[in-house]
């Protein structure tokens, strides 16, 4: 089990919190999204690691962008 974080920048409603959960939920190989909007935390858990950029292309596709990436 693999878990990693990232911050997820111009969420502001719960609504925010459902696409992205939604898309990064997509990505092969992952079995958990968590989604903190208060500090826009992103927590994915996967079986295996995934590539970073597969996580920030679903949250861009989310309509959001990843910090620091």
């Amino acid at each position: 089990m693999s878990a990693t974080t990232y911050t997820v920048k111009g969420m502001t409603c719960g609504h925010c919190v459902s696409s992205v959960k939604e898309e990064v939920g997509e990505v092969a190989g992952v079995t958990s999204v968590e989604v903190d909007l208060a500090t826009g935390l992103l927590t994915v858990q996967s079986e295996q690691p995934i590539e970073a950029g597969q996580i920030v292309a679903a949250v861009e596709a989310a309509g959001y962008e990843v910090a620091d990436q």
